[in-house]
């Protein structure tokens, strides 16, 4: 009588056991879920023309991530000197590090020169959603950008973005006096 109460533990033991081990597989080997790693190297970035909403003169490349859908995506963008992005917001949050160069920001409804903060390499900027901000680069800069998607850009001055045809040029006109 008394192997039966051992049996009656034991069984369900050896049974589930079993079920969890696989002959010829280790749990070590096992693949983690969820997406695979991504790792880019300087030689495998691929550049092209900023999206039409930017300014003509900016160059940008996607590293992970696809700005256009749903999700986190990182992208690196080239800016000649002079270049500007006027006020706009975006409905998420990003993140801009500065690789190269000179990134210089200021928030607000207009772009006022004056107000620019400077980043200088390896800073960083965040940026909460909805919150109006402007740009400009000093000498070519490269700044990257991580964020989630999709990635949309709402200029303040409607008349500023690029895709209505009037948008005021990227580079600073004449007004720039010359270095004697």
């Amino acid at each position: 009588m008394r192997s039966f109460p051992t049996i009656f533990i034991l069984l369900p033991a050896m049974v589930l056991a079993q079920t969890t081990a696989t002959p010829g597989k280790t749990t070590t080997a096992a693949k983690a879920a969820g997406p695979a790693a991504i790792v880019v190297t300087p030689d495998k970035i691929q550049w092209g023309p900023a999206p039409p909403v930017f300014p003509a003169g900016a160059q940008m490349a996607v590293l992970a991530g696809n700005p256009g859908k749903a999700g986190p995506f990182t992208v690196r963008i080239k800016f000649p000197d002079g270049y500007r992005v006027m006020p706009h917001w975006h409905p998420t949050a990003e993140n801009v590090t500065v690789l190269s160069g000179e990134f210089r920001v200021g928030m607000g409804n207009k772009f006022d020169e004056t107000s620019l903060t400077s980043l200088p390499a390896h800073s960083l900027a965040v940026v909460p959603a909805h919150h109006n901000h402007y740009a400009m680069a000093k000498g070519e800069t490269e700044v990257q950008v991580s964020a989630i998607g999709p990635f949309k850009l709402t200029y303040v001055n409607p008349a500023d973005d690029p895709t209505h045809g009037q948008a005021a040029p990227a580079k600073k006109g004449g007004t720039a006096k010359k270095k004697k």
